[in-house]
């Protein structure tokens, strides 16, 4: 359920007193979540948790919503009510996902659902309407309790979302979501935010009927107060006639469910149990009634609790939240930051500029050799933006004051005032040496220089600075705007201080951050490295390309690796290479396809040439064809001889063994660490939680024991790692 109730009157409606100033009737109750006035003839119930920065809901409010709505019921002076949140940016941001760690059976967890749900049908039955005035974000369990609500009203806010989230988590809805929303916007719609966790702004929830009105949060209660008092929703969405006709009639509905089935299907391979259940749970509603629609809801979200892949999503969702806490690094805080500068305006200092001005509002100055380069950085702004307003995400007027804060210079002008200097110019660490003495020139004492390397040693860059404390690695993936990880990297002089500003900075920018050891390969591409090398051996023994990425795609990854290296580019990965193994040793030594693939000019993706072609006009039903010429190139004759399994377990094996080996030698400082590192960067299959969750799951013995099988079947490579061993031995895990 969610934050609903702490608020236990501890009087009779009798004892309330008239404020004869306000007309506003106090009925008295505990300092908690609920507080209840009465105006005229409309209870206005303010939730507040105590303590929290949002409201959420909880299982032990449910005493506390009986007790409030025994109140409501014994004051014959209500005529109406409203709903509405004490805390001044959001609404209800969903359940307390803490109290399912402590269910140990699904029969405990559809027991939470079935809570949620009673109380919930008691909010909807009441015979006076009950309206939710909604400000900021509602969701999940929020949502539900809104719906539960006779009409809402929301903020035309740029932070009010509405949506039901939970298929993000590996559950549904079980507070009646599942029920009471397609009865509300229809079946198409209701399937399309459900399945995919989709948010509503204000002008979209308004659209569709899931609000009566939407207005300016200055009107917001009393829109709400005046509705309460009518007791008529305002607004009625009209729905085209073949939306109409599919959801009429059960024929109709089938298609619908079918449709939805296959493309869901297609999207979660079978890897994510949520969406395939919350499916059926809503068409047992429509075929057999509400009744049982919410008993088969309640179930499932039990089921679901229990599942391995809710329980990696959470570990995950866990995870993130914890670290968005941690604002200080080593007890150090954060330095100002006020205003931002990128050196080099090419694809990623665009896109750093782009994060900087739109997420972290800052003004962001980008200082390029050309005006080419800045125009480009500038075009691609606009470009990014302008699709927003297009789609109606994004207000014109809003666009255009984003735009505003990115600005260009040929020299170091604007740079006296900057905070932070985001380099982004050629991987080269003499230039990048030259990059610091001129920052440290033109800048202020205190500003911190953040290099955007994937490779090159920090300490390095900052060998021969008047200021080395202030110069650290931040590592940004590309595309800078799609991309939510970014690895922050401090070398053995690093002051704290530095690195708070840089995760201050990630994380206002939108990004996940990490902090990584400075040395080779950092985290990400360490790990990614001995990955992307068997397929590349597995590519040498005649398993075709799209055969490879099939595999991994169908493991739960969202490329296979041979699509990855057109993405990231076959030379950038050929030049990580050798740093590795000069700093890590042979188990890094590339295959002769990379070199291979260089001498014949194949960059990938970025010059059209690669593993597939780009000279193909683009469909969106069929995959971009292999460019089959790179077979004689190899003298591979291709042809399809191990299973899919083998082809995936190869690969994912030496990317878990690499990852233990880093936490060991402290290239992270924790699973927690690695595991958000391959999931936000590589896209480590989210329902396993990532490298280290995915083998404690397994269970570490498990682990060694495939790796054995594989050592048998393909050779030495596969050798457990000490770590793994010594874990074992000691009957331990990761988590």
């Amino acid at each position: 359920m969610n934050d609903v109730t702490n608020n236990t009157h501890t009087e009779t409606p009798a004892a309330a007193q008239t404020d004869t100033d306000t007309g506003q009737q106090n009925v008295p109750a505990c300092p908690s979540t609920f507080t209840l006035q009465v105006q005229d003839d409309i209870g206005i119930i303010t939730m507040d948790v105590p303590g929290e920065r949002m409201n959420t809901l909880r299982a032990s409010f449910v005493d506390d919503i009986q007790a409030l709505l025994a109140d409501i019921k014994g004051n014959a002076s209500i005529k109406g009510l409203v709903l509405r949140s004490g805390k001044p940016d959001s609404f209800i941001a969903g359940a307390d996902i803490n109290m399912l760690a402590a269910c140990t059976t699904a029969e405990q967890a559809e027991a939470l659902s079935k809570a949620g749900q009673d109380i919930f049908n008691q909010l909807a039955a009441l015979e006076i309407p009950l309206i939710a005035a909604i400000h900021g974000p509602c969701l999940g369990g929020g949502l539900e309790l809104a719906l539960a609500c006779h009409g809402r009203v929301c903020s035309d806010h740029e932070k009010t979302r509405l949506g039901l989230p939970e298929v993000q988590l590996g559950l549904l809805p079980g507070s009646g979501g599942t029920q009471r929303l397609p009865k509300l916007v229809g079946l198409t719609t209701s399937l399309d935010m459900m399945l995919a966790g989709k948010q509503l702004r204000a002008k979209q929830a308004l659209k569709v009927g899931l609000v009566d009105d939407m207005v300016p949060i200055s009107i917001l209660l009393d829109t709400a107060i005046a509705l309460a008092r009518s007791g008529k929703p305002r607004h009625q969405p009209k729905r085209d006639i073949t939306t109409w006709a599919l959801e009429a009639n059960p024929l109709g509905r089938k298609l619908v469910f079918d449709k939805a089935l296959s493309t869901l299907r297609a999207k979660t391979r079978g890897k994510y149990p949520a969406p395939e259940k919350l499916l059926d749970v809503v068409k047992i509603g429509f075929e057999q009634g509400m009744k049982q629609g919410l008993a088969a809801e309640a179930k499932a979200f039990g089921e679901l609790v229990m599942s391995s892949e809710s329980g990696a999503l959470r570990q995950l969702f866990f995870a993130t939240t914890e670290m968005k806490k941690e604002t200080h690094w080593q007890g150090a805080s954060p330095n100002t930051l006020a205003h931002i500068g990128v050196l080099g305006g090419g694809l990623m200092g665009g896109g750093i500029a782009f994060v900087t001005a739109t997420k972290a509002d800052l003004p962001v100055r980008i200082k390029d050799i050309s005006h080419q380069g800045i125009n480009q950085a500038m075009a691609s702004a606009h470009g990014l933006l302008a699709t927003k307003v297009r789609k109606k995400h994004l207000r014109a007027t809003d666009m255009q004051q984003q735009l505003g804060r990115i600005t260009g210079t040929l020299n170091y002008s604007g740079f006296e005032r900057v905070d932070v200097v985001v380099e982004a110019v050629f991987e080269d660490v003499e230039i990048k040496r030259n990059m610091v003495a001129e920052v440290e020139a033109h800048c202020p004492e205190h500003t911190v220089f953040a290099t955007n390397t994937s490779s090159l040693p920090i300490h390095q860059i900052a060998e021969g600075a008047a200021r080395p404390g202030q110069i650290l690695g931040l590592h940004y993936f590309s595309p800078v705007d799609k991309m939510p990880l970014a690895e922050i990297i401090p070398h053995a002089g690093t002051h704290p201080a530095t690195v708070a500003t840089a995760l201050k900075l990630a994380r206002a920018q939108g990004k996940t951050p990490i902090v990584v050891q400075d040395s080779a390969g950092f985290y990400v591409n360490r790990i990614l490295a001995p990955y992307l090398n068997e397929a590349a051996r597995i590519l040498l023994e005649g398993e075709p390309i799209e055969a490879i990425d099939r595999a991994l795609v169908g493991y739960g990854f969202p490329v296979g690796p041979m699509t990855l290296l057109d993405e990231v580019g076959i030379d950038v990965a050929a030049k990580i290479s050798p740093i590795l193994v000069r700093e890590l040793g042979e188990r890094f030594k590339a295959p002769e396809v990379f070199s291979k693939l260089l001498d014949d000019n194949r960059h990938g993706k970025k010059n059209g040439r690669g593993f597939y072609r780009y000279d193909t006009k683009k469909s969106a039903k069929k995959a971009k064809p292999v460019d089959e010429s790179l077979y004689k190139l190899l003298n591979i004759k291709p042809q399809s001889q191990l299973p899919a399994q083998d082809l995936a377990e190869r690969c994912v094996l030496l990317m878990l063994n690499e990852a233990a080996i880093t936490l060991d030698e402290g290239v992270i400082a924790s699973a927690r660490d690695g595991d958000i590192g391959a999931v936000f960067g590589i896209g480590f299959p989210p329902f396993a939680g990532g490298p280290f969750f995915y083998m404690h799951q397994l269970g570490i013995p498990a682990v060694i024991d495939k790796m054995e099988e594989y050592v048998r079947k393909y050779g030495e490579r596969f050798t457990p790692c000490e770590p793994l061993r010594r874990l074992a031995a000691e009957g331990k895990s990761y988590y």
